[in-house]
């Protein structure tokens, strides 16, 4: 959540808000540190600390806070989920408390301003008057927390892994729509003109390229590439394309698993290295999930995206196979050229 823009647009209609964080959890909890919420005076909220009687006591507090002109404009509370809540997960949570208005402004506008330019972080001491936060050197992942010694120190902001996805298709269309409230920055890539919906998630931008391959080559390091395309030879270039440089973590082809044999046979030909070709993920989506309909084959492509995302970004994903030799290229695929293949 861009929690800054967020209480930005709130303040404007309400004029009050109070901002709820996980500051520090131990045990078992439903959300992890860095985990908030928005609450409006008339109780409606964004974002979530985990559901259940935790965060259903803290909606309460937090509207009690904003009905009166408060004592502590900030306040960290601490709840044993067992004890306290009769909740299963034991462990114990603390919880910061912020009321905002319109003396906030100037700080909440500036902060929102940083989030939108990318993650950051910030320190700020704990205090009845409010929190001040600075910058802070420190490389906290957005969306987490760390409270010691009374300073929390947060990151805001999105790490949205970029995705290039080749082919507006029915599985295209619904993966994007699967993709909206992930985080991903899909880049959305078909040669033909007419392939694209009227209107997409805001987390999409549409590439009409006459060659697709350029996008390969000027994605950056780090970017999943799924590919599902109309034509089986374009999908056979971009695999050879993506397989032959050693910067994506993941590389999805659709289809078959007798899909998969045939295009292995004819990347090995072209030199792609053995393997890069055993890191190609075909077919794609997590194992267990039998269905074939596009919104289907989207949610456990969605979960299969998810996995490789946490593992790459906690350095779990094994190291990516060594790079071919400077300036030796792979050898063009036969037949992959730009055509008119069956439709997907």
């Amino acid at each position: 959540m861009l929690v800054w823009q967020r209480l930005r647009e709130i303040l404007d209609r309400h004029g009050r808000a109070a901002l709820i964080t996980i500051a520090a959890t131990r045990g078992s909890s439903p959300r992890e540190a860095g985990a908030r919420m928005i609450v409006t005076p008339e109780g409606s909220f964004t974002g979530t600390i985990g559901g259940g009687t935790l965060e259903w006591r803290a909606i309460a507090m937090a509207q009690a806070r904003l009905a009166r002109e408060p004592d502590a404009r900030a306040e960290v509370k601490s709840f044993v989920l067992g004890p306290d809540m009769g909740q299963c997960c034991g462990g114990q949570v603390d919880l910061l408390f912020e009321v905002m208005d319109e003396r906030d402004r100037p700080a909440i506008d500036d902060l929102a301003a940083r989030e939108a330019a990318g993650p950051f972080t910030t320190s700020a001491s704990i205090a009845k008057a409010g929190l001040l936060r600075r910058a802070a050197p420190d490389d906290q992942p957005p969306g987490t927390a760390r409270l010691a010694s009374g300073t929390l120190t947060e990151g805001f902001g999105e790490a949205r892994r970029k995705l290039l996805l080749f082919g507006a298709g029915h599985v295209g269309r619904a993966l994007v729509l699967a993709l909206a409230p992930l985080p991903f920055d899909v880049e959305w890539i078909d040669p033909r003109a007419d392939a694209f919906p009227a209107h997409v998630p805001a987390n999409v931008t549409l590439s009409h390229l006459g060659d697709p391959l350029e996008a390969v080559r000027t994605a950056p390091a780090g970017a999943f590439i799924l590919i599902m395309t109309h034509s089986h030879q374009l999908d056979l270039a971009l695999c050879a394309a993506a397989l032959a440089d050693a910067r994506f973590p993941y590389v999805g082809l659709i289809g078959s698993k007798s899909k998969r044999g045939r295009f292995a046979s004819q990347l090995a030909a072209a030199g792609i290295p053995p393997a890069r070709i055993d890191a190609l993920v075909c077919p794609i989506g997590v194992d267990g999930i039998e269905g074939k309909s596009p919104a289907v084959i989207a949610a456990a492509t969605v979960a299969e995206l998810l996995i490789r995302d946490e593992a790459v970004a906690s350095g779990a994903a094994a190291d990516p196979p060594p790079r071919r030799a400077e300036g030796e290229p792979a050898r063009p695929v036969e037949g992959a050229r730009l055509g008119n293949g069956r439709g997907r």
